[in-house]
């Protein structure tokens, strides 16, 4: 489809080729761009007024995969918007494409909302009054509604073959201009409804195809406007999307199911990602044909890389379920994922915060806080958001977490280390200290705290190196902390680099500084020098200094 007109400047020129670009003069663009990116500043489009009434809202993923980043913020659009007006957030699987559904994908998005504290009204596992909630389990309703379709003419079987249709998709590119549909109607104007309904008794196979109109009707969009999307047509070739609505197996396409389910549902608002867009017209026709309300369409901006691209597995857009494991809370990824295309509205000089939790977005969360321009997926946000979590939820030491962190991570360093005597009151001890230079719990059974632990494996060339100081300073360095070692203490430190930096003038107090922290961590960083010591004690860091010092004499 193309962009035939616009009619409000919300709708961009990045929206209009997003979606397919022209390649010939069927496209009325009175605001050119220029015009138009006037009015880009505008982040909010004026459209977004919340519902002052309870909403009904769907999440209606494919269990054809595990829930990712992409699908986790439809997910939580659709349940804030509900939540926040008083609503029901459904949960309905469009699982009618049987060939493509993932063992335990059903599962995962079961585990992955439930964990995320996105609480479902209606589904599968939460009966509700329009049961069932799996597509593949609404077949005879689906037939009902077929059949009306046929019976008013706006809807025909399609006996063609996978090789008749490949052949006219194949001429439909050839065409000049090129036609962006290609069926002929074929079945429509050389089969009589006699003759189709015996062939469907006697067994042969057919789909059935929505009667598109010859033009779609436009329809609104509550962040980017009044758009038309109209199928380019070559004028000496006519041919016709006539979507199939009906699949050979009997199982319906999305496009039909999905109007279905939402009328019958009473689904009032559909927020789904930009990519449906093109689909819209086909959904807005059906629902003309059947008479029914449509509801109201949200199309949020798709999720990018920093660098612009669209979000993909290969660029990081993986499922949410390994984020947990390694390591991320679920706070911080719902925070992550709610400014993806929203922010709230701020009065002039109010101050602003980026934290929020999914307790306080259910009372809050506002449509008008919907924003247009993609969405950059910036991984540091997240790692922001989770240390900003587990700082809070580590802080409380006689909090379940904290407790249950101490327990986790005594079994992990105890088995990654080979420690099976390693006292668990030595890991709460240096949890309950180094906690705030933690990312993720997980970082805590790493190299980068194992020093607390066990010794770390010491050598003159990698200090030479790492350190950058040369070997007889090194060496001078070395010697001075192990005459000093007994008073390398917490409450001494500074006292006892300062007497250092008096007996050898010539030393910068950073050299010191860098060759303590190698002899007592190796080569690992971010925990202040005086804490170190304090955790490890007199006796390990006199031991450490001994160990650093014979590399040198």
């Amino acid at each position: 489809m193309i962009l035939s007109k616009r009619r409000i400047h919300t709708t961009s020129c990045k929206l209009a080729f997003s979606l397919r670009k022209p390649t010939s003069k069927t496209i009325n663009t009175h605001n050119d761009c220029n015009h138009q990116h006037e009015h880009s500043h505008h982040k909010h489009s004026p459209l977004l007024v919340q519902p002052d009434y309870p909403v009904r809202t769907r999440f209606a993923p494919s269990p054809t995969g595990f829930l990712h980043l992409g699908s986790l913020r439809t997910a939580l659009y659709n349940y804030l918007l509900a939540k926040s007006t008083g609503g029901q957030f459904l949960l309905r699987l469009e699982d009618t494409d049987q060939n493509r559904l993932v063992e335990g994908a059903e599962e995962n998005i079961y585990q992955t909302l439930d964990w995320l504290k996105v609480q479902i009204d209606e589904g599968p596992i939460h009966p509700g009054p329009y049961s069932p909630y799996r597509q593949s389990e609404r077949s005879s309703i689906y037939q009902k509604y077929i059949q009306k379709l046929l019976d008013k003419g706006l809807a025909y079987r399609c006996f063609c073959s996978k090789e008749r249709l490949d052949g006219l998709r194949d001429s439909a590119r050839l065409l000049k201009p090129p036609t962006t549909v290609s069926y002929d109607r074929f079945c429509l104007h050389n089969i009589s409804e006699d003759e189709s309904l015996k062939r469907a008794l006697d067994g042969e196979q057919f789909t059935v195809r929505f009667k598109a109109p010859d033009v779609y009707p436009e329809f609104e969009d509550l962040l980017h406007g009044i758009i038309n999307l109209q199928p380019q047509i070559n004028p000496d070739d006519r041919r016709y999307e006539d979507p199939v609505l009906m699949k050979s197996d009997n199982l319906p396409t999305y496009h039909f199911a999905n109007v279905v389910d939402d009328h019958l549902m009473k689904i009032t608002h559909v927020i789904r990602g930009e990519e449906w867009i093109a689909s819209t017209p086909k959904h807005i026709a059906l629902y003309n044909a059947f008479g029914w309300d449509k509801p109201k369409f949200i199309h949020i901006p798709l999720l990018t890389t920093v660098e612009g691209k669209k979000l993909s597995k290969r660029s990081g857009d993986i499922d949410i379920m390994s984020l947990k494991k390694k390591g991320y809370l679920n706070e911080a990824l719902v925070n992550f994922s709610i400014l993806f295309g929203w922010n709230p509205k701020r009065e002039l000089g109010e101050k602003s915060s980026e934290i929020f939790s999914i307790e306080d977005l259910a009372k809050t969360w506002n449509l008008n806080g919907l924003t247009k321009g993609n969405a950059k997926v910036d991984w540091k946000k997240l790692d922001y958001f989770n240390k900003h979590y587990l700082t809070e939820k580590m802080s409380d030491f006689d909090g379940d977490f904290f407790k249950n962190a101490v327990v986790e991570s005594h079994k992990n360093i105890s088995k990654t280390l080979n420690l099976p005597e390693l006292p668990i009151q030595k890991v709460e001890r240096v949890l309950k200290m180094v906690y705030p230079s933690l990312i993720k719990l997980n970082d805590f059974d790493s190299e980068m705290y194992h020093y607390f632990f066990i010794q770390p494996s010491l050598t003159k060339d990698e200090a030479i190196s790492k350190l950058k100081i040369k070997e007889e300073t090194l060496a001078q360095i070395a010697k001075e902390l192990q005459d000093r070692a007994d008073a390398l203490t917490h409450f001494e430190f500074d006292n006892t680099i300062n007497k250092i930096m008096q007996d050898i003038p010539q030393l910068k107090k950073k050299a010191i500084f860098q060759t303590l922290r190698y002899a007592l961590s190796g080569p690992q960083s971010g925990i202040n020098l005086p804490v170190i010591i304090e955790l490890l004690g007199p006796n390990e860091v006199k031991s450490r200094i001994s160990k650093f010092n014979t590399l040198f004499h």
